[in-house]
Parts: structure tokens; C-alpha cells; sequence
């Protein structure tokens, strides 16, 4: 059966999968990825994972796989194949696109972001498939975002189209990592919950998942910095609906996880502050966790098709 690679790389892990043209999972794995060992162990480590899963398809399929994506974290060059920076991973301008391809004897390789590759993903295959306009918004230690039009992701001029979090909903607010001040990752991020509700409730230890479970119960103090990080999220929403219009937007990220705990404020704090906009869906996003592994091997598939049209 014909397949590519999906791999996902994240600050703690890394998800990957074999995928048919369709988008169908033919096998999935999931591996550390070891960063407390430094820069070079996490790229040995992606190399390894890469190889070994192109010899799980062979081993499986009776063939090798036709190309593999790679959706990592940071700041990316898409078109040149480099991962230019993670603060996280702490590499710093990697050939990310040569070195697999190296690794994996020739094979096409696409490298996307994490976040956008998860709106791909979303928007063909989960809460935005058939919609021509949508916004994927990632609720995680930060936040980022996807912007969605006609089947594809809209990467920008530059490649940072999307940067929702880093939209400044509260001028002179809390400081950013950006440098900004006020950003909406600073405030409606699962971090930003967590540092909220740990000094709320005097408890260092606490995180965003207590303080969803503390609004469920009643707690005026959850019930108070909940509602602040919902507000801030529906300001940057409603910014986003003038700006581009989309008809969904996917909200979707650790946070997410609350279910109806978000989504229902969220869906009556925005409704409150449109005025002449056009009222969007707001939804959970479907994939979870799969969801960048997922884009990366659309991305693969992508690729492949841009080869036999050229």
C-alpha cells in the first residue's frame, strides 16, 4: 500500500505515523524526544524515528514509503527546509529537510510548522473539513494559530501568519516572551490559567485542568480568572473575525480539553462583543493530540502531487 511518513516533533515528544493518500492511519508510534540531552541527541533521535518508520512500512507494506513530513516547533523556512529556531529544542537554523532526506536515502521531504500543519490537518480532515474559511486556534503553554482558506494553510509574506497569540487584547498588559506586553498568550493561554489560579488559590502547584475542575464546582475565585482568560479569548477572536471572516473557528489545545466549560462562555462572550460581524461557529477541534503528525503527512502527499504537476 502506497504511504508516506507523518512526524510530529514536540518539546517532550514525538508523534508519528505511516499514512495512506486519504488521510486513513496505517500505524502509529510515539517516541521521547529527549532534549535533556541536547540539540544533537534530538536530531539523532528524529533521524532514528524517520528511518525506523520508513522500515516499518517496508516491513508492513512490502514497499518503501513515497516521502515523509515534518511538523516542528518554532520559527520555520518552509520553502528552504530549515528550522531556523526552537527555543525549546535549541537548535538554531537546521537543515531540517536535508538531513532527512539524507537519512532516508533521497526520499521528497516537506517540513511544515507544528500549529499550522495541525490547522491542515483540522481543516481537511477534522472541525474544518468541507469549510472554505476557517481559524485554528492551539490553546497550549501558548498560543498559536492557523489561518485556513480552501483546503490549504496561509502561511503569510513571512511565514508567521496565524500568530494569534501574539495579538495584544490588553494594551500595556502582562509582558510577553515576545517582547509585547498584553498578548493574548499572556492571558488566555493554559500557562497563563495556571499562573492565574495558582495565585488565586494560593497553591503553587495548582494548574489550568484544577481550575477548570474548581469552575465545574462553583468556586468564585476559578469562576473569576476562568471568565478573564475566556474574555481575552473572545476579544482576540472577535479581532480575527474582522480581519478575515472565516466561517469556523476550531479552537482546540490542552485547554480545549474542558469541554463545555469553555466553549459555552466562550460562544456567549463573543456573541456579546460582535457588532457588524457575521457571527462565526465556534468548535472543539477533533484530532486532539494527532493532529500535527496528521498535517505532516498531508504535507508529504502535498508534495508529491506538486512534483507530478511539475
Amino acid at each position: 500500500m502506497k504511504h508516506v511518513i507523518a512526524l510530529d516533533v514536540g518539546g517532550t515528544g514525538m508523534k508519528a505515523a505511516l499514512l495512506a493518500q486519504d488521510g486513513s492511519v496505517l500505524f502509529e508510534a510515539r517516541r521521547p524526544t529527549g532534549r535533556e540531552h541536547g540539540t544533537d541527541a534530538v536530531v539523532t533521535a528524529i533521524l532514528d524515528f524517520a528511518a525506523d518508520l520508513g522500515e516499518e512500512g517496508h516491513r508492513r507494506f512490502g514497499e518503501a514509503p513515497l516521502a515523509a513530513g515534518v511538523a516542528v516547533p518554532g520559527t520555520i523556512d518552509e520553502k528552504n527546509g530549515i528550522a531556523v529556531f526552537s527555543a525549546n529544542l535549541g537548535w538554531r537554523d537546521l537543515p531540517m529537510r536535508k538531513l532527512l532526506g539524507e537519512r532516508l536515502g533521497g526520499l521528497p521531504v516537506a517540513l511544515g510548522h507544528d500549529v499550522r500543519s495541525g490547522g491542515l490537518a483540522e481543516g481537511r480532515l477534522g472541525a474544518g473539513r468541507g469549510v472554505e474559511r476557517f481559524l485554528f486556534i492551539a490553546l497550549g503553554t501558548g498560543i498559536a494559530g492557523a489561518i485556513g482558506i480552501d483546503g490549504r494553510i496561509e502561511s503569510g509574506a513571512h511565514g508567521y501568519g496565524g500568530e494569534i497569540g501574539h495579538v495584544v487584547v490588553r494594551p500595556g498588559g502582562p509582558a510577553c516572551g515576545c517582547g509585547g506586553r498584553g498578548c493574548l498568550e499572556t492571558l488566555a493561554s493554559a500557562s497563563a490559567v495556571s499562573r492565574a489560579w495558582a495565585e488565586a488559590s494560593g497553591d503553587p502547584s495548582a494548574d489550568a485542568a484544577a481550575c477548570a475542575l474548581a469552575v465545574e464546582a462553583g468556586d468564585p475565585r476559578a469562576v473569576a480568572v476562568w471568565q478573564s482568560a475566556v474574555d481575552s479569548l473572545a476579544d482576540g477572536i472577535v479581532l480575527a473575525q474582522s480581519l478575515l471572516d472565516p466561517a469556523t473557528v476550531i479552537v482546540g489545545g490542552g485547554l480545549a480539553e474542558a469541554g463545555d466549560t469553555l466553549f459555552t462562555p466562550l460562544h456567549a462572550a463573543v456573541s456579546e462583543r460582535l457588532t457588524f460581524q457575521m457571527p462565526p461557529k465556534v468548535v472543539p477541534a477533533m484530532l486532539k493530540d494527532t493532529a500535527a503528525s496528521l498535517g505532516a503527512g498531508l504535507l508529504a502527499w502535498d508534495l508529491l502531487s506538486l512534483e507530478v504537476t511539475a
